[in-house]
């Protein structure tokens, strides 16, 4: 684990039984000191997102998300006494760091005409998923301390094939840091849940950024659309987040 890791998730993790290891916080380091272990012990890696089998156990979120709303959606409809309105979402985003999620989330809707877009924090670097997305070549380093520290990560070259080679990710957004940070106050204050700064950035491209925000305005027209927003991550050091919200 990073260095630099928030102490409840360090905390969390020893009380699994792990026996952890530290490292820097660039996927460099966090690499090279991978690669010294497996040397040393013989373990096999279990990569965090750069794998098939990562990306789709993680893209079953996205079919419990399309099954739950279009449930909710439909019900809603036959208390009204049925309703024309469209069945489902239009449109989901989420995180995105390594990918994985955000890959497996696209498949998810592959053939569905659900539209998925990535967020990402821009701050020193961050959003190496859209850079690589307009430019049309994979960002394979990142160092950045935003704080949504779940979002330091390269996108992974599989997650990269379903992202951009197959174009299966619409776009790609970035938010600021005190984007993030009023998302993350008002999920605390209005939604009550407990999440952490890399969790809400999706919401932080919904609220704040006006790119995103025109182009569903120009594409949906008066309706909008039905956005599913994906939170994920919830390991907060509250002596952290206090020094967060304070600044």
């Amino acid at each position: 684990m990073p260095e630099i890791s928030a102490q409840p998730k360090v905390a969390a993790t020893r009380g699994y039984g792990a026996r952890i290891i530290f490292s820097g916080s660039t996927s460099v380091e966090r690499e090279a000191v991978t690669e010294k272990v497996i040397a040393e012990t013989g373990a096999r890696l279990v990569p965090p997102y750069d794998h098939p089998d990562i990306m789709l156990g993680q893209g079953t979120m996205g079919l419990e998300l399309q099954e739950q709303v279009a449930a909710m959606m439909a019900e809603e409809g036959a208390l009204e006494g049925g309703s024309a309105k469209k069945i489902g979402l239009d449109a989901i985003i989420t995180p995105c760091g390594g990918g994985g999620m955000l890959s497996g989330v696209a498949l998810s809707a592959e053939g569905t005409g659900i539209r998925v877009f990535g967020a990402e924090p821009e701050f020193q670097g961050a959003d190496d998923g859209g850079r690589g997305y307009r430019s049309g070549e994979r960002v394979e380093t990142v160092s950045s301390l935003t704080i949504a520290d779940g979002l330091r990560t390269p996108v992974g070259k599989i997650p990269w094939s379903v992202i951009y080679e197959r174009r299966l990710v619409a776009g790609m957004y970035s938010v600021t840091e005190e984007e993030i940070r009023a998302a993350l106050r008002l999920v605390y204050e209005r939604v009550k849940m407990v999440v952490e700064p890399s969790a809400v950035v999706g919401l932080a491209v919904a609220l704040f950024n006006e790119e995103f925000r025109e182009m569903v305005e120009r594409e949906a027209g008066e309706d909008g659309w039905d956005l599913g927003v994906v939170f994920s991550g919830g390991n907060v050091d509250l002596q952290a987040l206090g020094k967060l919200f304070a600044s």
